[in-house]
């Protein structure tokens, strides 16, 4: 399935898309896609509901997160081998954990705010991870059972806050509007190979990013068994899972975002989102 959330900020409502294509209200059957219902025993009802016969949204509707209210929103920082070789940085020997905070949460096609000040903001277009049960102390052969599907993720980092402010990348990354996510969960039947899916970004129109979740260093099921060593996560959880190269960062000169730029990012079968940098 593929499963979003479509309204005003704070008014959205689940639904799924149909056999057609068409947007369907799921409200009848779940009131939000949030921890409470991203679990495997509601995917198996919604499957096996008939979603012709629900309400049709228009497309023409704001699309929101397609998660709410996560608790957590975890991140893997360096796990593209080509991304780790153009920042210069050495191969991981483990995954790079860090946190986003989950205020930064944001729509798929809603606008990335820049403060007065930031100098450094960059994109990283990467596949999340939603976590679909109580999940603690898995092998990788086991991570599959704990996996519900995933979603499209913008990594928005300011690099100055990241790398030059001390301590953690944390601040650099948390910032509201530096999460979006969506537009669609989608869940794990629609994905053929997780490990084979093309990628890509584009600022103003022209190409950025191309990449594919092949050149990952530690794949989805080695993240989700390695994390579960060191906290347990719940449904709901969203593991972002690193970039290809080509971000402003890596390049040479460097290029950061500014008032005004526009970007689309795309993963093979999880949609695409399409927005717009704005002066806070």
């Amino acid at each position: 399935m593929k499963l979003l959330r479509v309204g005003q900020k704070g008014q959205e409502k689940p639904a799924a898309l149909d056999n057609d294509g068409k947007i369907r209200d799921i409200s009848s059957h779940i009131s939000d896609l949030n921890p409470d219902h991203l679990n495997f025993e509601t995917i198996s009802k919604l499957q096996s509901a008939d979603l012709a016969s629900l309400p049709e949204i228009s497309l023409s509707e704001r699309i929101g997160s397609c998660i709410t209210k996560p608790g957590k929103f975890i991140a893997i920082g360096l796990n593209f081998s080509d991304h780790a070789a153009e920042t210069g940085a050495e191969v991981p020997s483990e995954p790079i954990t860090f946190m986003k905070a989950t205020s930064c949460i944001n729509g798929p096609n809603d606008d990335i705010e820049i403060v007065s000040g930031s100098k450094k903001l960059d994109w990283e277009v990467e596949l999340g991870i939603v976590i679909g049960k109580h999940t603690k102390h898995i092998s990788e052969a086991q991570s599959q059972d704990h996996i519900l599907g995933y979603c499209l993720v913008n990594d928005i980092s300011e690099r100055e806050w990241q790398i030059e402010k001390m301590g953690q990348w944390v601040k650099g990354k948390s910032h509201d509007t530096y999460g979006p996510i969506g537009p669609y969960l989608v869940t794990k039947d629609e994905i053929a190979d997780i490990n084979n899916l093309k990628m890509s970004l584009d600022v103003n129109g022209k190409r950025m990013q191309t990449g594919n979740t092949n050149t990952m260093i530690f794949n989805v099921n080695v993240i989700v068994s390695y994390l579960s060593k060191f906290m347990s996560l719940q449904p709901g959880d969203i593991i972002t899972t690193g970039t290809p190269p080509g971000v402003g960062m890596g390049m040479k000169p460097q290029q950061f975002l500014k008032a005004g730029d526009t970007m689309r990012l795309s993963i093979e079968n999880l949609g695409e989102q399409n927005s717009k940098v704005v002066a806070l």
